[in-house]
């Protein structure tokens, strides 16, 4: 039967104890992690959250032994029982255990309350557990009490209380943003909220608190920040989730150098102060169109070389129909070096062909130099040798290396050769995970072309200041035209971005007719910005990162939901509480809500 601790106070968390303690009276309070009777001795580790001590039960006299009642109690205690012990902090009597921050010392008890009793849980409470993930998530409290998953979540805390010292030291105020909001449809799918007191109305929750942050602009409050909690009802990935935590700023008077500044040093704090990391200042800058030409990603991960050759040149009086045909509709030829894979099976290099075709590739074109100056290759009777030497020697390839090449619409090439790099990189172990590696990408394209709507939509948001050379080409070519925005990326992650925002009225009029809204479509959807805009708005910036993402990053976890308390899985449910959940008839009518379900089809 549980315990009432009254009267009894905890005097220190289970790794507070030290050495410095031998000798006196302590309370601790905790979970048993395991109980072992050695026959008339009961060795007890105790957890808490800082880790753990251990406790021993003997039968004696004096406040170093416990009497025969509690040494019966302590027999009956299992595996996550809450405990409460009070004893005597001694020299260890055995070898020390160097794997314990308390390896040097245990506690004699000399009483011990049982607060509450426990189930077997459904898997061990333990670092690096094996147990499936859906499960885990399923007894997420229990999971939580893992001592990996501990030590994420207090990182986590101490990164936030960093960033807000930091921030609050740099003149930023910290303001909360409204979660009921206006939906405003471009971009990620909104999560809706139906109102009761305006029927047929929704409110959306924040996708981010994008214009809220320009009023706060618009209203003199110079420097904001906010640690906002954010919702988009989008597909998930290991590091997405449909809620999700953003460190989010902005600022008046400054420009894209500014914002990269303050966040520079933001970063170079929290990483020295919490994993002892030192990050170079100033960090790299990279345009997006050379990182998309040298890594065909606008987020690469530059730890590793392996860099993108643009061979169209090379090929294009080739009869290689493949290549002809790319570079006949506007494509490129362009490929990887794999060096020293020559020998590589050729059941890899097909997994790697489908691998490619997964990011829309058609196929791969593949060429084994082997140590013997001659090819092996999938494409190799269609080039002559001249032509195969002079591919080679753009590749900067050498015998023993293994090209990989794509050729199609330089969209498809960037996503498959760059997805590709990725992948050999892991399959290959050439990523150093020891490394740190940050960049900015810079002078992202403004809008892109929506072949679906058949027309442009803004890249970032419709907000985005063009680059002030380009402001020109907003009439004559959209597309060509350049934005003030940067994103800052983690080896190979984007952990956020931001951009310098539109200011005048006549640059974001026609920024709205450039993605298709008429005057009166763009008041419609942003009427309360654009009318502020009317009163007197400073040029402003901001930015925001994850903070789900810094801190995966920062712990080394292989899932964002292994830093977030209560995760969403893939189709955004919680395995928990079962939510998302039907609801009374009676709440869908006070809404004026019918709920009119697909038929099920059948397989």
């Amino acid at each position: 039967m549980a315990e009432s601790m009254a009267g009894l106070k905890r005097t220190h968390r289970c790794t507070e104890v030290s050495e410095a303690n031998i000798g006196q009276q302590i309370t601790v309070m905790g979970w048993v992690q395991k109980s072992r009777n050695k026959g008339g001795i009961i060795f007890t580790d105790l957890r808490d959250r800082s880790g753990i001590i251990q406790i021993i039960f003997e039968v004696g006299e004096g406040d170093e032994f416990v009497d025969e009642a509690t040494y019966a109690k302590a027999e009956g205690i299992r595996s996550e029982y809450v405990i409460a012990v009070t004893g005597k902090v001694i020299k260890r009597g055995g070898a020390a255990n160097e794997n314990l921050k308390t390896g040097t010392i245990e506690v004699r008890a000399n009483s011990l309350r049982v607060l509450s009793e426990a189930l077997t849980p459904p898997f061990p409470i333990e670092a690096d557990s094996k147990t499936k993930e859906d499960i885990r998530l399923k007894y997420r409290y229990l999971d939580l009490r893992r001592p990996d998953i501990q030590k994420n979540l207090i990182m986590r805390s101490q990164v936030v209380g960093k960033i807000r010292n930091f921030l609050t030291d740099e003149g930023f105020l910290e303001i909360e943003t409204p979660i009921l909001c206006k939906s405003t449809p471009e971009g990620a799918r909104d999560y809706l909220v139906p109102s009761r007191v305006h029927p047929g109305n929704f409110y959306a929750l924040p996708q981010s608190p994008q214009l809220f942050k320009q009023l706060l602009m618009c209203s003199g409050y110079d420097r904001y920040y906010q640690i906002a909690k954010c919702f988009r009802d989008e597909d998930l990935r290991a590091d997405r989730q449909p809620e999700f935590t953003q460190v989010d700023m902005e600022l008046s008077f400054v420009d894209v150098d500014d914002v990269i500044d303050v966040n520079e040093r933001l970063i170079k704090k929290i990483f020295k102060e919490t994993i002892d990391v030192d990050v170079t200042l100033p960090i790299q800058r990279m345009t997006w169109n050379e990182a998309m030409n040298r890594f065909g990603s606008d987020k690469p991960d530059t730890r590793f070389g392996m860099e993108l050759t643009d061979v169209s040149e090379t090929v294009k009086n080739s009869e290689f129909v493949v290549f002809k045909s790319a570079l006949e509709n506007g494509g490129s030829v362009r490929g990887i070096n794999v060096e020293g894979q020559a020998e590589m099976p050729r059941k890899k290099i097909d997994a790697l062909v489908e691998f490619a075709k997964g990011y829309g590739a058609k196929g791969l074109a593949y060429l084994c130099v082997n140590s013997d100056g001659t090819y092996k290759s999938s494409f190799a009777k269609f080039l002559t040798e001249e032509e195969l030497a002079n591919l080679v020697k753009a590749m900067n390839g050498k015998a023993g290396d293994l090209l990989l090449f794509a050729a199609d619409k330089n969209k498809v090439v960037f996503d498959v050769l760059g997805a590709l790099r990725i992948e050999v990189a892991k399959q290959l172990d050439m990523i150093d995970n020891t490394k740190f590696n940050f960049l900015w990408v810079t002078e992202f394209p403004l809008l892109e072309w929506d072949e679906e709507e058949k027309r442009f939509v803004a890249v970032h948001h419709p907000f985005t200041m063009p680059m002030d050379e380009d402001l020109p080409l907003l009439d004559t070519d959209p597309g060509a035209v350049r934005a003030k925005a940067y994103d800052i990326v983690l080896n190979g992650t984007e952990l956020g971005g931001g951009s310098v925002r539109i200011h005048q009225s006549d640059v974001q009029e026609l920024m709205f007719e450039k993605i298709g809204f008429t005057k009166e479509e763009a008041y419609e959807r942003f009427s309360f910005l654009l009318d502020a805009f009317k009163y007197g708005v400073p040029p402003h910036a901001g930015l925001a990162f994850g903070l789900d993402r810094i801190i995966m990053l920062m712990t080394g976890a292989e899932s964002i939901r292994d830093v977030m308390a209560f995760p969403k899985v893939k189709d955004a449910s919680c395995l928990l509480s079962n939510a998302p959940g039907t609801v009374d008839v009676k709440q869908l009518e006070e809404l004026c809500i019918k709920v009119d379900l697909p038929a099920e089809t059948e397989e």
